[in-house]
């Protein structure tokens, strides 16, 4: 019987750990809380719950040696400690996480030792790569080129349950989407080079209709230029990947970050209220017109949005923090933490569109549109555990079947690999919508 050793129980797991019982796998998971992993399992005979901590090395090369594939839903930090086991005992290995320089300099011993250790096989990195490839393959096979690439993607909640002035929900830890809110952007732009520097990142943003999700702003993700080479594009002069958030999003964060309350430098707080930690941010003396000193400081009119955010979120407010000392970062995702997190009734969304003006000889050009929209179904499933979980389970039922003969340590950017992974992604109602032939003024403008 085919194993597979699934590392971490979150909150994008439990899709993976179904399908793969479903599928007749034997699944055992090994997870700090084993409870956890005990409800993801729900009792079938094919499913094992085990405690473990990454500090527990031994535990750790035993399990890797009594599965046939391992899975690695741990932080990122921590692949490379599985990696070294999974090498050793020459098992495949899977990761929904961005390959890491230091995870990719393993390639030619994972070639030596015959195993493949597959990342960015999630959402994005993941479906969005393959969806992409599989269209950059198909204009390539026709002789064409790929003149302008457009990757946008978010998870957000459904647009009936938007319902507060950041128009965002949480389905996972605040933190990571803080924290990407501190990243740089970087894109091509007709030949040119854009570099946004952090503090601009929230305002160099472009707006978008998407069907059933409504109008939709898009900021920049990071280094869009390392994918020229690893879509295979050089010929690209126009290459963007951006951030999907519902209109008042951009606006609001883009407060936040100039207020430093996205900061990791841990300061004093004891006595102080949000308002006064406001206050202390700012430099100025305790007030009464918080909002309003707010406003003067960031050049805001009075009634602006991202003021009602602030307000609604509760940094007026004067509610003791109830901490000595800490970082506005993690005093901000606590805020969130209480007032953002996706309720039990809530449905979210993933939503992905890749635009592409493809050029073939004689100077013919098209657009040509991959679209995707998934929804989460409240109490079972959100939509980013489906989309993040299942293809990285479908990559590991292709391992155990012995479908994937690739080396080494890879993205899913092999037609042997994002074929039947997208295919079967159909099957789960995973479904992408690609328009070919469309006329050049389908492009996106910004």
């Amino acid at each position: 019987m085919h194993k597979v050793l699934i590392l971490g129980a979150g909150m994008v797991a439990r899709p993976m750990v179904r399908y793969l019982l479903e599928n007749g796998v034997h699944v055992t998971m090994a997870s700090r809380t084993a409870s956890k992993a005990e409800a993801m399992i729900q009792g079938h005979p094919l499913g094992k719950a085990v405690a473990w901590t990454v500090d527990d090395d031994a535990t750790l090369s035993k399990l890797v040696n009594e599965n046939d594939v391992v899975v690695s839903l741990l932080p990122y930090a921590h692949h490379l400690l599985v990696a070294k086991h999974c090498l050793q005992h020459r098992r495949n290995m899977v990761t929904t996480s961005y390959v890491k320089p230091d995870m990719q300099a393993l390639d030619r011993e994972a070639k030596d030792r015959g195993i493949l250790i597959l990342n960015e096989i999630g959402l994005d990195p993941g479906i969005d790569h393959m969806s992409a490839m599989r269209i950059i393959d198909h204009v390539h096979g026709k002789k064409g080129k790929i003149r302008e690439f457009y990757s946008l993607c978010g998870a957000l909640p459904a647009p009936e349950a938007a319902d507060n002035p950041f128009r965002y929900k949480f389905s996972w830890s605040p933190r990571g989407v803080i924290m990407a809110g501190n990243n740089t952007g970087k894109y091509l732009k007709k030949e040119q080079i854009v570099d946004i520097p952090t503090e601009e990142l929230f305002r160099d943003t472009f707006r978008l209709y998407f069907p059933e999700a409504g109008e939709l702003e898009v900021y920049p993700n990071r280094d869009s230029l390392t994918y020229q080479n690893i879509y295979g594009i050089p010929e690209a002069d126009t290459l963007f990947r951006g951030t999907f958030r519902f209109p008042g999003w951009c606006e609001t964060f883009d407060a936040l970050k100039a207020l430093h309350l996205t900061s990791m430098e841990k300061i004093p707080l004891k006595g102080k209220t949000y308002a006064g930690m406001l206050t202390f941010l700012l430099g100025e003396q305790e007030t009464h017109s918080i909002r309003s000193l707010v406003a003067k400081r960031l050049d805001l009119a009075g009634n602006a949005h991202a003021l009602d955010a602030m307000e609604w979120l509760g940094l007026f407010s004067n509610r003791p923090v109830n901490r000595d000392e800490d970082s506005p970062f993690e005093v901000l995702a606590g805020l969130m933490l209480d007032k953002m997190m996706l309720g039990k009734e809530d449905r979210d969304m993933v939503v992905m569109q890749h635009t592409f003006l493809a050029e073939y000889t004689g100077g013919k050009q098209e657009v040509i549109r991959s679209r995707m929209l998934d929804f989460g179904t409240p109490e079972k499933d959100t939509a980013v555990a489906r989309t993040v979980s299942l293809p990285a389970a479908i990559a590991v039922r292709m391992l155990l079947e012995g479908k994937v003969g690739t080396k080494g340590v890879h993205r899913p950017v092999i037609p042997e690999i994002y074929e039947p992974v997208l295919n079967e992604l159909e099957k789960v109602n995973i479904l992408l919508t690609e328009e070919f032939d469309l006329p050049v003024s389908e492009n996106i403008r910004w």
